[in-house]
C-alpha cells in the first residue's frame, strides 16, 4: 500500500458536504471540490448558476446560508477583465470552507456618432 490518504481521513469534508446537502437542499447547486490534498477543505464555486445572470446575488445566498462573513469576502477582475470574481473563505461544518462566484463583466456602454462609429 502507498502513503495516500484514505477516505475515512477526509470524513470530516465529507461531513460538511452532507451537511450542506441536507441544510442548503433548495440553493443552486455549485461546483464542488474536496482533495485528498485538503482533506479538511471545502470548495464550491459558482458558474452562471442564475438564469437571470446574477451569479453574484446567488453568492449573497450562499455566503449567508455558509454562515461566511461580509468582511470575508473579495472582488477582482480576471480574464483581461473580462471575468469578475467574488471570494469568501471561513468555516463551516468544523472545516475550511471556501466559496468563489465568477460572473462576466457586463458590456460597457458606447457612444455612437452620425456616422454610426463609437465615439
Amino acid at each position: 500500500m502507498t502513503d495516500a490518504i484514505t477516505l475515512a481521513e477526509m470524513t470530516a469534508g465529507l461531513r460538511a458536504l452532507r451537511m450542506l446537502a441536507a441544510e442548503c437542499a433548495d440553493l443552486p447547486a455549485p461546483f464542488v471540490h474536496l482533495s485528498p490534498l485538503g482533506p479538511q477543505r471545502l470548495e464550491l464555486s459558482l458558474h452562471d448558476v442564475d438564469l437571470s445572470g446574477d451569479t453574484f446575488a446567488v453568492f449573497e445566498v450562499w455566503r449567508e446560508a455558509l454562515g461566511l462573513a461580509t468582511d470575508a469576502v473579495t472582488f477582482r477582475v480576471q480574464g483581461n477583465g473580462t471575468t469578475r470574481v467574488l471570494r469568501a473563505e471561513g468555516s463551516y461544518g468544523g472545516v475550511s470552507t471556501a466559496l468563489t462566484a465568477y460572473a462576466d463583466t457586463p458590456p460597457t456602454a458606447t457612444t455612437t456618432t452620425a456616422a454610426g462609429g463609437a465615439a
